[in-house]
C-alpha cells in the first residue's frame, strides 16, 4: 500500500464523519421544534391552578405546597399573629406595597390587604425570599416572629412583609381564593 492510498483513505474517513455530523445536526434542528411544540405554552401555564385542602391545618401552623414549580406557604394564623401584624405602622415597612395578586399593585401592605380572608386568619404567600430566591424558614422564625431566610438574613413579619435584611420586597401573595370552607384555589 502506497503512501498516496493511505492518505486517500484518511481523507475519505474524514468526509464520512463530517457528513454524518452535519446530518445529525440538521436532523436535530428539524426535530427540535416538533418536540418543543408539545410543551405547554406560557398562557396555559399562567392560567393553571390547583386546589389545596386546608381542613387539617391547625391554627398557628402552615402548609407548604408547590405551585408552578415554586413553594407556596399557606398559614393559618393565631389571634396573636394577626394582632402583631395589625400593630405595625405602615411607615415602618421597608416595602409599603401589598404585592397581592388578588388586588391592585398600588394597594398598601397592610395586613388586611395581604390576608386571604376578612378575619385575617389565612395568609397565602410565595415561599421564595425576594433577595435571591431562597426558601425562608417559617413557624415564627426571625426577629419579627414570621419567616427568616438564613442564607442572607432577611426577616419577615407575621404578614410576610420584609422588616430587616437585604430582601427588597415583601413575600408576594399569589392569586388565591376559597372555593369552599376547606379548599383554597391557587391561580
Amino acid at each position: 500500500m502506497s503512501h498516496a492510498e493511505d492518505h486517500e483513505g484518511t481523507r475519505r474517513d474524514f468526509l464520512y464523519f463530517a457528513t454524518a455530523g452535519a446530518a445529525t445536526v440538521t436532523t436535530g434542528a428539524a426535530v427540535w421544534p416538533l418536540v418543543n411544540q408539545m410543551n405547554p405554552s406560557a398562557d396555559v401555564l399562567a392560567l393553571s391552578s390547583i386546589e389545596v385542602d386546608v381542613a387539617d391545618v391547625a391554627e398557628g401552623t402552615q402548609l407548604t405546597v408547590m405551585f408552578q414549580g415554586k413553594p407556596v406557604f399557606i398559614r393559618r394564623r393565631t389571634a396573636e399573629e394577626i394582632e402583631e401584624a395589625n400593630a405595625v405602622e405602615l411607615s415602618e415597612l421597608i416595602d409599603p406595597v401589598a404585592r397581592n395578586g388578588n388586588i391592585a399593585e398600588t394597594a398598601d401592605a397592610s395586613d388586611a390587604n395581604r390576608a386571604l380572608d376578612e378575619n385575617g386568619e389565612w395568609l397565602v404567600m410565595m415561599g421564595l425570599c425576594t433577595h435571591l430566591g431562597c426558601v425562608p424558614l417559617g413557624d415564627g422564625a426571625g426577629d419579627f416572629h414570621g419567616w427568616f431566610c438564613p442564607c442572607h438574613g432577611s426577616h419577615y413579619d407575621t404578614a410576610g412583609r420584609i422588616r430587616k435584611g437585604p430582601a427588597p420586597e415583601n413575600l408576594p401573595v399569589p392569586v388565591a381564593s376559597f372555593v369552599n370552607e376547606t379548599t383554597i384555589q391557587l391561580g
